[in-house]
């Protein structure tokens, strides 16, 4: 079953790289007592993702901090290297973005927002959304219906929801 606005955050644990260091993050005590935006994206260096997604959310991190978010955070199923290399090369890591890795897609599938495409590699990727959690709970969901376009999950989409 997809995720749904009311339902809570998965407890999960997610890894997250600075420097050298891996850490594990477990989301749902993440987002406790906390506004947190969270998207998800297929996969880091790929196309939409790479050109529209991250930078609507580069671009519009001062005005959700300016709403009160605490955290804008972007999972993706990639391994924490890749994660932190991508964040680092796009300028999410200097905007304040922390981007954390599904590396197993556990928080993927437990969203039910897992899919397969074999002829580009993708096993158990998440689709491309974004959400607000407040305290746990996600009051907010936008998912795209095309899986080329960021329109209905770009930063600037959900800016106007907050």
């Amino acid at each position: 079953m997809t995720v749904q606005v009311g339902d809570k955050i998965p407890s999960v644990d997610l890894i997250h790289s600075v420097g050298d260091n891996a850490t594990s993050v477990n989301l749902a005590a993440r987002c406790a007592g906390r506004k947190i935006v969270l998207f998800g994206l297929p996969g880091a260096y790929t196309g939409v993702c790479t050109t529209s997604h991250m930078p609507s959310f580069i671009r519009t991190a001062p005005a959700f901090k300016d709403k009160g978010v605490d955290e804008i955070i972007c999972v993706s199923v990639n391994d924490s290297k890749v994660m932190q290399h991508w964040g680092e090369t796009t300028g999410a890591e200097a905007a304040g973005i922390t981007l954390l890795a599904d590396w197993n897609s556990e928080l993927t599938k437990a969203l039910g927002l897992d899919f397969t495409v074999p002829a580009l590699g993708f096993k158990d990727r998440m689709a491309r959304c974004a959400m607000v959690i407040e305290d746990g709970e996600i009051t907010v969901l936008q998912m795209e219906e095309n899986p080329g376009t960021c329109e209905l999950t770009a930063g600037e989409t959900l800016l106007e929801k907050v």
